[in-house]
């Protein structure tokens, strides 16, 4: 098969469409054959050589995808040939063919292109296993989703609407803005203004933002104490605003505040805390909102796989709304 490897470390030109040997089912494995791999900024980091995929698993970039199972593995009776899925990936998804295990596969959406479906299992189980599990997010609490026009915000804000909960989102323009409002924010704000917290406040008799989802970590900390509401739970996924800051405890103590700091990738397969409880919780939760059509995809640009590169320099240099997709340039829709 072909698969997306890296020359070296460094930048978008390292990419190499080239031939690798074909991977096997193990046993509990299923093997697809891949027609899409959603692209994602941790994408970007292992191109650099900053995230390097957990032990055991595949040094091919890519951390979901969808298809069709080619075969399976011995101890494997949920899914057979022909079955039209997406998976959750350690690695492997820049590829024409990846082999996952079965308890991270889950069925295609139905009414999804099967394409659109390669972007949706990374961002779904890290947007259910934060907002739902770790924030435990409720009907009428007010969520503030940052970075709202990303492959993460734009289905955070769906799904959060769709548990009745109600919407803020941040984004950089007043397009951007605009379709957070159209995906389901109730309050859009730019990022860029100094007044977020009174916003929240404004929006909620003074109370603000029962639940964050944070992607910046560091640098947004002390805002992020300052806009929860009493007994608000903040759940920090990224850190592009860097790793280190001061804490103010005694503002934390006198909201009853909860940080939490999670990792999807580095989880292990089964267990309780595992991804395919993840995944689990995921098809029950979310899929019922994904067949009733309350939650659809948002899709950026779709790119041949071969032109993982580009891909990449496009992510890297900003303004993409959604996911993009990198398509198997032998996939036969």
């Amino acid at each position: 098969m072909h698969a997306i490897t890296l020359r070296e470390p460094g930048g978008p030109e390292v990419l190499e469409w080239t031939e690798v040997p074909d991977p096997e089912p193990g046993p509990g494995e299923v093997l697809i054959d891949v027609a899409a791999s959603g692209v994602n900024r941790a994408d970007l980091l292992q191109r650099q050589g900053f995230y390097p995929p957990p032990p055991g698993a595949s040094e091919i970039i890519g951390m979901e995808c969808s298809g069709r199972v080619a075969a399976v593995g011995s101890g494997v009776s949920s899914w057979q040939p022909g079955d039209e899925v997406c998976a959750l990936l350690a690695g492997g998804g820049y590829a024409e063919k990846v082999a996952v295990p079965a308890g991270h596969l889950l069925p295609a959406p139905p009414g999804w292109d099967l394409v659109d479906a390669g972007g949706l299992p990374e961002v779904a189980c890290t947007v259910w296993s934060n907002l739902v599990g770790v924030a435990g997010l409720r009907a009428g609490e007010l969520v503030l989703i940052q970075g709202g026009t990303g492959g993460i915000g734009t289905h955070a804000i769906q799904v959060a609407a769709g548990l009745g909960a109600r919407v803020a989102a941040t984004a950089g323009s007043p397009e951007r803005l605009e379709r957070c409002r159209e995906l389901g924010a109730e309050l859009a704000i730019d990022y860029h203004d100094k007044d977020i917290a009174d916003q929240l406040r404004e929006a909620t008799d003074g109370r603000g933002a029962d639940v964050i989802l944070d992607n910046m970590g560091a640098s947004a900390l002390a805002d992020n104490i300052d806009r929860l509401a009493p007994g608000g739970r903040l759940v920090i996924i990224g850190l592009q605003g860097g790793t280190k800051t001061e804490l103010d405890i005694n503002k934390m103590l006198r909201k009853r505040a909860t940080i939490a700091a999670t990792n999807l990738r580095g989880r292990p397969t089964d267990g309780p805390d595992g991804k395919a409880a993840i995944v689990a919780e995921v098809r029950s939760g979310l899929w019922p909102l994904l067949e009733s059509g309350r939650v659809k995809p948002v899709v950026h640009a779709r790119l041949p796989m071969n032109e993982a590169g580009e891909a990449h320099r496009v992510l890297g240099e900003g303004g993409v709304i959604g996911k993009l997709l990198l398509v198997n340039p032998s996939y036969q829709g």
